[in-house]
């Protein structure tokens, strides 16, 4: 029997009274002896006591907002495996464990649980928030290069090395933007494995606001794309820029070649002026290009100071080679 232990479920919640136990229930029996710790998010009803009814840890987070409750489970919780998942009981407990030994026993950073609706629940799937997490998605992998098909899953496994060299300061629904950033940074090891996903109970609210928060997000996208790749963001930008001054010289060039004079000179000003835009932008992208590499190798050394899941399991000591080949003192 596998012993889970090590492993730490942490469930964000806001007012989720109506599905907090059956989520603590089917975990408890999904991975037994694993802990769970659910973080009560500023709730108006009984979240945090059917938590402790149902066997859970609470945490409270009087900041309303997911980012503040996961940011307060991951840097509160020590556990060599955590399995993050929301509290609305939509994420299926049996993918659980696989998702988890591909952690501490394959040494993967993230396995991202990718939501496929179960087919008795499609009639009540949400048309706008499909669509909205296709399209971000698309845009986030085009940026990132992090091939992942739903990159909003609530539901996915991390390692100790990976949540403990974690900087975030999401506050609502971009945590998990944050996380795949964080994980595209780092050329962390990812795995994306379907899982069900049902419908919430009746009774049970979605947070989510589609396009409020689905501005919230591509904007929090661009802007960590801008943080993290800063060289390619200011060089697009210097591109229109770039395009605007070689039309507007070209005008003031070509008249000269014709007719030896010059009268457009707002046009040559102008573009000269567009011209020298478009080069600032380009070296403050260098610039910024070289704080980014810098902010990258502190957050890898972050990374690299927390040992692998599967080699503190194991304890696995290395051994050089030349004394691997040399005789104990007792057998020679």
């Amino acid at each position: 029997m596998t012993d889970w232990s090590s492993v730490a479920v942490v469930v964000p919640c806001h007012n989720e009274e109506q599905t907090v136990g059956i989520v603590v229930r089917d975990f408890r029996a999904a991975l037994p002896g694993a802990r769970i710790v659910v973080v009560d998010n500023a709730s108006t009803d009984a979240t945090g006591e059917e938590a402790v009814r149902a066997g859970a840890v609470v945490l409270r987070e009087p900041r309303a907002g997911k980012g503040f409750a996961v940011r307060r489970l991951l840097g509160d919780v020590e556990a060599d495996c955590y399995l993050l998942v929301d509290g609305d009981a939509t994420y299926d407990a049996n993918a659980a464990p696989d998702m988890v030994r591909m952690v501490l026993e394959q040494g993967i950073d993230m396995v991202n649980g990718a939501r496929v609706t179960a087919p008795e629940d499609r009639a009540l799937e949400r048309p706008g928030h499909r669509f909205g997490n296709q399209v971000l998605s698309t845009i986030f992998s085009s940026l990132f290069r992090l091939r992942l098909t739903d990159t909003l899953s609530g539901y996915r496994a991390m390692s100790r090395r990976f949540v403990k060299s974690f900087p975030t300061r999401a506050k609502g629904f971009e945590i998990e933007t944050e996380l795949n950033v964080h994980c595209a940074a780092l050329d962390a090891s990812v795995v994306e494995v379907p899982t069900v996903y049902r419908a919430r109970g009746e009774g049970s609210a979605s947070k989510l606001n589609t396009w409020k928060d689905g501005r919230r997000i591509l904007r929090r996208n661009l802007r960590l794309f801008r943080d993290a790749r800063p060289l390619l963001a200011f060089s697009l930008l210097a591109v229109p820029w770039f395009g605007l001054a070689v039309a507007l010289v070209q005008a003031a060039v070509r008249e000269y070649a014709e007719t030896g004079q010059v009268t457009r000179f707002p046009s040559l000003i102008a573009g000269v002026a567009a011209f020298i835009v478009s080069v600032q932008l380009v070296v403050s992208g260098s610039v910024l290009e070289r704080v980014a590499r810098n902010r990258e190798e502190a957050v890898r050394l972050a990374y690299l100071r927390e040992p692998a899941a599967a080699v503190s399991r194991h304890h696995i000591q290395a051994v050089a080679p030349d004394q691997a080949a040399l005789p104990s003192s007792e057998t020679a």
